[in-house]
């Protein structure tokens, strides 16, 4: 017996996004204030990883792609600045493993948590 479930998919926010990575490099709120010269506050960065500030300034976007090592233009888009013409399939192909898989951003954003949850059980 097959079950047919159709896949839904769930758009991960700027939030969330910032929050897994900052707590996959194992940064806190201040750590990042620090990193940034204060150019991005730990309350500023906290409504944003709580959804309370949705839309932060291309500046905050781009101190934080360079301190995460992420892509600003996937922080662009988040945001709301930017849209892209591309599909789902061609978004998951930045990391290689993720796209050989066809994981969903929904998928993608839970295992950046389980990540996560696993290295801190390292400690």
């Amino acid at each position: 017996m097959h079950c047919h479930e159709k896949s839904r998919v769930v758009k991960v926010t700027l939030g969330e996004y910032i929050g897994s990575i900052r707590t996959d490099r194992k940064l806190t709120l201040r750590q990042v204030e620090e990193a940034t010269n204060k150019e991005v506050s730990n309350a500023y960065l906290s409504q944003i990883e709580n959804g309370k500030i949705q839309r932060p300034s291309p500046n905050i976007l781009y101190a934080l792609s360079n301190l995460y090592g992420v892509d600003y233009d996937k922080l662009m888009e988040l945001a709301g600045y930017i849209t892209t013409a591309r599909t789902d399939v061609e978004r998951h192909g930045r990391a290689a493993t993720f796209a050989e898989l066809h994981l969903t951003q929904t998928e993608e954003a839970e295992l950046l948590k389980y990540l996560g949850y696993l290295r801190s059980k390292k400690d």
